[in-house]
């Protein structure tokens, strides 16, 4: 046996704010333009919120009234200092990742994972942290005493053939009033308890608010900052990640069209194949249209990319074919991108 750490973070954690509010803001701009190019960043933290990045769009966003619909949305009161500064899209990087051209819009590697223990093709353990954190961000919706920030952690049990076994630790840490402790420890656990149990797994400790207490949480106690969790939005380190945040880019910046594209690939040959798991690397040149390369293994070895698949890696090929223009990635953004 050995023991293994995945986690989570809640919406309302500062990261995760951050995340939201590059993405809704995104979601904006694609709403106006469709052809939009941005790379929106935002740090947030003690009563201010700093936006910046590259826009290059025909619309035009107000930007503090999406800010604060993110805010009220995840939790926050919105009464913060909002500072706009972003600039354009540099010319350099247009020369080669205009639409006529469909260049990436650039260089990395981008990873995708699938793997056969749940219907969700993810890891058990992480799909019970995602289906844990959605319930919370219900519920702290439901009960006043409960608030947006937290995280959640599974240090777990697994045998020699990587299955989960059993849950050493399940840890959690929740914002709360602190003074109905004994009533929302008890509802947490029994949440847990009931998720596990559809997996028939079982949990032989918790660590709930280990320090003891956690009521000064969000950007209050803590800054954040778009794309410090994207291990969190992609395989909580059961797969290798690539160097790239999702959150406020747009469809051509391969970090993240391409990293949906390699996970579609996986989960589509892991099924045919009918693996065990199955992980695809796809790198890029920024303003070359062809992928440098494609690397498929899995529990049977290495997988040969085809000529079709390189195809269908180009940039513009895959915005068409995952329909990546007509996407809410606010949504997207709020528990980690590969839920579904």
């Amino acid at each position: 046996m050995k023991y293994y750490s995945n986690e989570i973070v809640f919406r309302g954690h500062p990261d995760k704010v951050c995340d939201q509010i590059s993405d809704a803001l995104l979601d904006a701009y694609l709403k106006k333009d469709k052809s939009s190019r941005c790379a929106i960043e935002v740090a947030g933290g003690k009563g201010k919120i700093f936006i910046t990045g590259e826009v290059t769009s025909k619309g035009n966003v107000d930007i503090k009234r999406v800010v604060k619909r993110v805010l009220r949305s995840v939790g926050y009161n919105s009464n913060y200092e909002i500072i706009e500064n972003i600039g354009k899209q540099s010319k350099d990087i247009d020369l080669g990742t205009n639409e006529k051209i469909g260049g990436a819009g650039d260089q990395g590697m981008m990873f995708g994972y699938a793997c056969n223990e749940t219907k969700e093709l993810l890891p058990k353990a992480m799909v019970i942290l995602q289906k844990f954190s959605m319930w919370y961000d219900k519920k702290r919706q439901e009960l006043p005493y409960l608030y947006s920030d937290g995280k959640a952690q599974i240090t777990g049990e697994y045998d020699e053939l990587d299955n989960l076994k059993k849950i050493k630790y399940f840890t959690v840490s929740y914002q709360n009033d602190e003074q109905h402790r004994e009533i929302t420890d008890k509802l947490i656990k029994e949440e847990i308890e009931k998720i596990c149990k559809e997996y028939e797994i079982e949990i032989e400790n918790f660590l709930i608010n280990p320090t003891g207490r956690f009521f000064v949480g969000g950007f209050d106690a803590d800054a954040g900052l778009t794309g410090r969790k994207i291990v969190v939005d992609t395989y909580q380190s059961f797969a290798p990640v690539g160097g790239g945040a999702f959150s406020g880019k747009d469809p051509s910046k391969v970090d993240r069209s391409g990293a949906y594209k390699a996970r579609e690939i996986a989960k589509k040959i892991l099924k045919e194949k009918k693996l065990q798991w199955c992980l695809v690397q796809i790198s890029y040149a920024i303003g070359i249209e062809e992928p440098l390369a494609i690397y498929i293994t899995s529990n049977k070895g290495k997988i040969e990319a085809t000529k079709k698949l390189y195809e269908e890696c180009k940039p513009n090929n895959i915005i068409r074919d995952l329909n990546l223009l007509n996407t809410n990635y606010e949504k997207k953004s709020k528990f980690g991108h590969f839920i579904k």
